[in-house]
């Protein structure tokens, strides 16, 4: 299932931004606006591929112009990530500075490695967002690791296996008390990050967690498939 949504996603054309700025010295921080002077809602967007340097924003770009189409303003962030000078905590400060350059949005979207993030962001920053929508988030990372999601991405993400138990309370949204509303989408046939790390995060926190049935990982960033428009309204 969330193969052949990847597929989908990935074989969209790029869409370049309206404009592009910069929010730091590196290459990868940057952020792209779709929908600029756009009435509707203010979305900031976090993309996943589990904190890798090989996966970047380019991929949401079709789903950022998408939302700009139907009026929202939308600002897709870009990271530093490992292999490309990131991982933790450099990867979590970008996103932080990239927030405070841009100020709080209406929503903070974040999706797989992206959702975890902005579960981050929800409890580092007193007012990250008026709410945060994570979709198929890496909500515990502790038990990613445990699985070892996308061979072992946690443990590469916190710098090896020795750093999990030290950095883990400062890393995983599992620890950490969300300071805004949080609501989650989780396909019911996501093999890529289990629902269960979902429901385990909605039943401590209480975060209001929406099952999506039938759908895998990606459809939800995919434009013209119901899980979009599942998405896309639960931004408005």
């Amino acid at each position: 299932m969330s193969l052949a949504e990847e597929r989908a996603l990935l074989a969209m054309a790029p869409v370049p931004p309206e404009r592009t700025v910069a929010y730091g010295e590196h290459p990868s921080q940057v952020v792209d606006f779709y929908g600029v002077g756009a009435k509707g809602p203010r979305v900031t967007v976090l993309h996943g591929g589990f904190w890798r340097e090989a996966y970047d924003r380019t991929h949401l770009s079709p789903f950022a112009a998408a939302l700009a189409e139907r009026g929202m303003a939308v600002e897709l962030v870009e990271y530093r990530r490992v292999g490309g000078g990131g991982g933790w905590p450099v990867t979590a400060l970008d996103v932080g500075s990239a927030l405070e350059l841009l100020g709080p949005p209406d929503v903070l979207v974040g999706h797989s490695a992206g959702g975890q993030l902005a579960l981050w962001a929800a409890s580092a920053r007193p007012h990250a967002a008026d709410r945060v929508i994570a979709v198929s988030p890496v909500a515990d990372l502790e038990r990613a690791h445990r699985l070892r999601l996308s061979a072992d991405a946690v443990s590469g993400f916190l710098g090896g296996e020795a750093w999990l138990p030290d950095l883990l309370p400062e890393a995983d949204p599992m620890r950490l008390l969300p300071r805004v509303p949080v609501e989650i989408l989780h396909g019911t046939a996501d093999d890529v990050v289990p629902p269960e790390l979902s429901r385990r995060y909605a039943n401590d926190w209480g975060a209001r967690l929406h099952l999506l049935p039938g759908v895998g990982h990606y459809a939800p960033f995919t434009p013209h498939t119901p899980a979009f428009d599942v998405l896309a309204d639960a931004l408005k």
